[in-house]
């Protein structure tokens, strides 16, 4: 059943469109990406989805219903959607378990459990301007949940925070999208918070969306270079020039180039006819390393996860043309 349609959706700002033309739909208990450039035009977007701002043209439907933007309304926003950015602030001064009170729209038994997933119980009796960063975020996502919302919109909900408690807010989100049957909307710069976790991605460019597909495609099979370099490392390789000519087909010989993710390499031991490349650059990650090999005037960029190499080694690698993709 479809939740949210989108049609033929503008915003104008100075002449300028920052969203231009959207249309999409979004059913229910779906889990959309979105991701694009800072200016791309997202946060707009989901802000007139919000019904925080008025859009220039077009229609928002939700629930097959208008949804009137501040123009036409008292108080902006929507009933059914919950909208939570970085920036969200709390009432000052007051205890977590008032401000948490004071948006509850749920039975108790549904409300504590939300708090324990948010890991915000041990909270209550703390006033909101003692919170630490981390801890304010988790509470501004339970006062959201808590109003049973139909769609929960997260712009950039793990900014600034640190490792620990940005794995405690995406645990509860995935916890709890299940357990209450909400659909979902994410925008993150990280594109592994999009990839491990939505159903659908749409990638915004200059106010357009440009593709749409699902996390397994757009980061083996991206439209264009843009969309690969906001899903992860990538190479742009000319496959018109050798060596790497040698390793394309004659049915895709009339493509000019090829993007190729660093793990799609595979090193061969020497004299397997493998590509010769040597070392320019060893780059440590933690669970893999990064080879930045120079082949003729091109760099390559290689994941290893075990090996001992060195700068200006000769090092020998394939790759397997069904993985690649042409652009």
């Amino acid at each position: 059943m479809t939740l949210l349609k989108i049609e033929n959706l503008y915003k104008v700002e100075n002449s300028k469109k920052i969203v231009d033309n959207i249309n999409l739909s979004i059913s229910t208990n779906e889990k959309i990406g979105i991701i694009g450039s800072t200016g791309s035009g997202k946060t707009t977007l989901l802000k007139m989805i919000a019904g925080f701002i008025e859009p220039s043209a077009g229609e928002i439907f939700f629930n097959q219903k208008k949804v009137i933007g501040p123009f036409d309304k008292l108080i902006a926003g929507h009933s059914q959607i919950a909208y939570l950015n970085q920036h969200f602030e709390l009432r000052t001064n007051y205890k977590v378990e008032d401000v948490l009170e004071m948006a509850n729209k749920l039975p108790g038994i549904q409300a504590s459990n939300i708090y324990k997933i948010c890991k915000i119980d041990y909270l209550f009796t703390q006033k909101t301007n003692q919170l630490s960063g981390g801890e304010r975020q988790r509470v501004a996502l339970a006062i959201q949940l808590s109003t049973a919302p139909q769609l929960l919109i997260l712009d950039e909900p793990f900014s600034n925070l640190d490792a620990l408690n940005k794995m405690i807010i995406k645990d509860a989100i995935e916890e709890l999208t299940a357990s209450m049957q909400f659909s979902c909307i994410l925008v993150s710069h990280d594109s592994q918070d999009i990839l491990q976790w939505a159903n659908k991605i749409y990638v915004m460019q200059d106010g357009k969306i440009i593709q749409t597909t699902s996390p397994l495609n757009i980061y083996n099979k991206p439209f264009n270079e843009y969309c690969a370099a906001l899903t992860g490392d990538y190479n742009i390789v000319d496959v018109n020039i050798e060596p790497f000519k040698s390793f394309i087909s004659k049915k895709n010989s009339d493509f000019y180039k090829a993007i190729i993710r660093p793990e799609q390499f595979k090193i061969e031991s020497i004299g397997n006819n493998g590509i010769v490349g040597y070392i320019k650059k060893i780059i440590y990650y933690g669970s893999f390393y990064i080879l930045v090999v120079l082949v003729e005037l091109q760099e390559i960029r290689i994941r290893i996860y075990e090996g001992i190499y060195s700068i200006g080694e000769p090092i020998y690698f394939t790759f397997n043309e069904k993985e690649i993709w042409y652009i």
